[in-house]
């Protein structure tokens, strides 16, 4: 983060008593946070842009941040409902490297039709397989809301697997 990126929030609070690492270590202590989400809500608290890099650094150092940490969480929690599309996006959203990135692409790819298979039976497995074109734009629309490629899609929906199992 550069003295150029360093941009206080407008109207935040500055509480007197917490130093930086205990807001640090109490944002962690709640959930992972990337590097850069971590650096975004640190800012407003900070009076240097290095400062906020130095603690990110020392807490990457004593284990209390691990960008490789978030991303295993966020793939845990958001594989089985989004397809590659979405987790990806969000993933760069957060500051994640291209290198991870391509990681979890890969793995998520071979899952992928899998995951949109159940992700369908769970929304429309009721109503079955779409009767006309209506429903099958609808029913795509939603497995693409998903980020589930478009190939993935159109097998799930004219049933070139087995979506039930």
């Amino acid at each position: 983060m550069s003295d150029e990126d360093f941009v206080p929030a407008k109207g935040a609070k500055q509480r007197p008593g917490l130093s930086l690492k205990a807001r640090a270590v109490a944002l962690l202590s709640r959930r992972e946070h990337s590097r850069v989400e971590l650096a975004r809500k640190l800012a407003p608290h900070a009076q240097d842009p290095a400062e906020i890099e130095r603690l990110l650094d020392t807490l990457a150092a004593e284990g209390w941040q691990s960008d490789d940490r978030y991303v295993q969480g966020l793939v845990h929690r958001k594989a089985p409902i989004h397809g590659v599309a979405r987790v990806t996006q969000e993933l760069r959203q957060q500051g994640i490297d291209e290198k991870s990135i391509a990681d979890v692409r890969r793995s998520m790819r071979e899952t992928e039709l899998d995951r949109a298979a159940e992700v369908w039976r769970k929304r429309f497995g009721s109503v079955g397989l779409p009767s006309d074109q209506a429903e099958y734009a609808r029913q795509g629309r939603f497995l693409a809301a998903r980020g589930f490629s478009h190939e993935v899609i159109h097998k799930v929906l004219r049933h070139d697997i087995e979506p039930d199992q």
